[in-house]
């Protein structure tokens, strides 16, 4: 990983100096980025598809569920939105006609949560039946219980300045730690804490036996990625996540095969596409933090498209840009008269 990641950042380098002639060849300055016709998996036709293992895709929701299989019922990552509910149970039933167990949330985004509460009461805590009644132990959840990081949930329920969700979308299950060990259907699951990488509630969930990881919205193979600096986001946490997800997946060969990535958004990713993803917004991000050094405005640094190659894939980059800007800006120190006057 060490020889990748410093082809990454040294070539970033070298390739912020061929933006300005790449710029001369778009005349028409009307059309600031050309993006791909919206992929037929995200049109609202709902289906299931078999990662590897124990693992599933329900796709095609506007954003990506994993479902994993057990004797005992069903785990879910995510819940996309309420109005693909029904939908997205559909296509849950073609893959198992168990009911909904256990359910976790990558983050606590509105388009990967909102349908918390119809997907938990469709499904059935494997616990329910424990406690309540006048006992010792109060009683437990009868749908399908919520995981979430902690800063997800305070989040929902209002507790870092934003409007408090319905309760019934909270999670029920959180942690604070960097690590929460799981096991389902016997199959060990690391649920993985990733602070300031899209948000400062992010986590990814790694099927171990299954080899798949589902990485919520810090991967996207669709769109630029989205730094939210408000919910405490960061470029570096997001590029160190994705040197994380990396560090786990092993290919079968040649970067193909092995480990998969099940990303928020897209298709699923063997680990040459997570690295091209990564290599990607590393050289991006190095291009305008040299942009940065050299008392660039933003203005300026949209202007110069440090972006450019990659529109076609990613689409419109300004909000990137200006979250990466606002980012790099906060520790850019601005390069000496020396060291920013080429050499002859």
């Amino acid at each position: 990983m060490t020889s990748v990641r410093f082809i990454a950042s040294t070539s970033a380098v070298v390739a912020a100096s061929f933006v300005a002639p790449h710029l001369h060849a778009q005349q028409d300055g009307t059309t600031p980025y050309v993006k791909a016709q919206k992929p037929a998996y995200d049109d609202g036709s709902v289906e299931a598809l078999k990662v590897q293992g124990n693992v599933y895709l329900v796709a095609g929701s506007g954003a990506n569920i994993v479902v994993q299989t057990d004797p005992d019922g069903l785990l879910v990552v995510d819940t996309s939105v309420p109005a693909m509910a029904e939908k997205v149970l559909a296509a849950i039933k073609t893959i198992s006609p168990l009911p909904v167990r256990q359910i976790i949330n990558t983050s606590a985004e509105a388009h990967h949560t909102a349908g918390n509460e119809m997907i938990s009461k469709a499904g059935r805590n494997i616990y329910a039946s424990v406690g309540g009644g006048g006992a010792r132990e109060p009683g437990r959840l009868q749908g399908a219980p919520i995981i979430a990081t902690e800063k997800a949930m305070h989040r929902m329920a209002g507790l870092l300045g934003e409007p408090a969700r319905e309760n019934a979308m909270w999670p029920d299950n959180t942690f604070a730690g960097m690590r929460k060990d799981w096991s389902w259907g016997g199959e060990p699951i690391d649920i993985l804490y990733k602070p300031a990488a899209h948000s400062d509630g992010d986590l990814i969930v790694w099927f171990r036996k299954s080899d798949v990881i589902a990485t919520g919205d810090i991967l996207d193979t669709v769109n630029y990625p989205t730094i939210d600096l408000k919910r405490g986001g960061s470029i570096d946490g997001y590029l160190n996540a994705l040197n994380d997800i990396l560090d786990i997946m092993i290919p079968l060969q040649n970067n193909q095969g092995g480990t998969l990535a099940v990303p928020g958004h897209g298709r699923i990713c063997n680990e040459g596409d997570v690295a091209e993803i990564r290599d990607t917004m590393t050289i991006i991000t190095d291009r305008i933090r040299e942009m940065v050094k050299k008392g660039m405005s933003l203005a300026q640094v949209k202007q110069a498209k440090p972006t450019l190659d990659y529109d076609g894939v990613f689409g419109d980059p300004n909000a990137f840009i200006e979250a990466v800007f606002t980012d790099v800006s906060r520790g850019a120190k601005p390069l000496s008269s020396k060291e920013s006057t080429p050499r002859r």
